[in-house]
């Protein structure tokens, strides 16, 4: 039998690997830029910001969203 393969581009990423990869696309100060909250600009860290996007849903889809458009370059 053949395993299907989801087409969902976030199957399988964690929120801190999306996080991590925008951070090395970017930098803090251009991420900062593009989604201007308060996690991203004001002493940023991988830690203080899965904390935010964890509890604020709009936050996480724009950061999902830009992951989506940064892997699918």
């Amino acid at each position: 039998m053949e395993k299907k393969r989801s087409d969902d581009p976030l199957h399988g990423v964690t929120l801190e690997m999306i996080l991590n990869k925008l951070v090395e696309h970017y930098g803090w100060d251009h991420l900062g830029t593009k989604i201007n909250i308060k996690c991203f600009n004001d002493k940023p860290s991988i830690k203080s910001s899965l904390t935010f996007l964890r509890k604020t849903p709009w936050a996480r889809k724009k950061v999902e969203e830009m992951y989506v458009f940064v892997v699918g370059k």
